[in-house]
């Protein structure tokens, strides 16, 4: 299935060359690059090479999107990391919220990885629930994206389709199983209040992945989409930190 529609100006797939080091970034579900854009650009002026894909049906129009199957977003995240394998990087992984849900896949199934961090991971939305088993309608309508900063744009659509929320619910329930198979060092980051996610998930996931090297850190002033929030600057701050300290760990510095 290709896309039928143009990509919005903005959400382009973004690529940082840099140095050994790859860092896969990628958006949630119904976001585009342009969300994690900043932080991406900040890590790339720490040196790190940086490949933020546009996750299929993402960034164009929500029809594109009912098209898509979870599948189609995963291999689009894939394809990035076998981009960066391919030009010789060590490769972490970097995910906001189904972002950070096909950043835990990837991770329990290849064990060329280096690293990994979740940002809001998305393993249960409650409000979507109701949608999994009863009638629904075609689309539902999209609020504004949860931000607690002010005068913050994100591109992203106004209508969700039920097919692809349900399909984001399939990877949500699959994912779960298979954290155990996770054990690369991890960086976990929730926020205090997430209005779409809880933050109970990244507790269970830092429980549960079976990392020795693992940290989880809170976030205080951000809703769900940190990485356009109060607490952007402190994300890039550990996202560095934790990246720096496992490649000196594996002497790529």
């Amino acid at each position: 299935m290709r896309e039928q529609y143009s990509v919005i100006p903005g959400a382009e797939s973004f690529y940082f060359e840099g140095n050994e080091i790859g860092i896969l970034l990628s958006h949630g579900f119904i976001g585009t690059p342009q969300s994690v854009r900043e932080l991406g650009e900040k890590l790339a002026e720490q040196g790190f090479t940086v490949l933020a894909p546009r996750l299929k049906g993402h960034g164009t129009h929500y029809l594109d999107m009912e098209k898509c199957t979870h599948e189609d977003w995963y291999r689009s995240f894939k394809l990035g990391y076998r981009f960066l394998k391919s030009r010789g990087k060590k490769v972490f992984l970097m995910g906001q919220s189904m972002g950070g849900t096909l950043a835990l896949k990837l991770a329990s199934e290849v064990d060329d990885i280096e690293g990994l961090i979740t940002i809001n991971a998305a393993l249960s939305i409650p409000s979507l629930e109701y949608l999994k088993n009863s009638p629904a309608p075609r689309f539902i309508e999209e609020g504004a994206p949860d931000i607690k900063a002010k005068n913050v744009f994100e591109i992203t659509y106004n209508k969700a389709p039920v097919h692809a929320i349900r399909e984001l619910q399939k990877l949500m329930e699959e994912v779960p199983r298979n954290l155990s198979k996770v054990t690369v060092p991890a960086l976990c980051l929730k926020s205090y209040v997430d209005h779409v996610v809880p933050p109970e998930n990244t507790t269970f996931i830092y429980q549960s992945i079976s990392s020795a090297e693992k940290k989880m850190i809170t976030l205080p002033n951000s809703y769900h989409v940190a990485s356009m929030d109060h607490d952007k600057d402190q994300i890039a701050e550990a996202a560095t930190r934790f990246i720096w300290r496992h490649a000196s760990m594996r002497a790529y510095a």
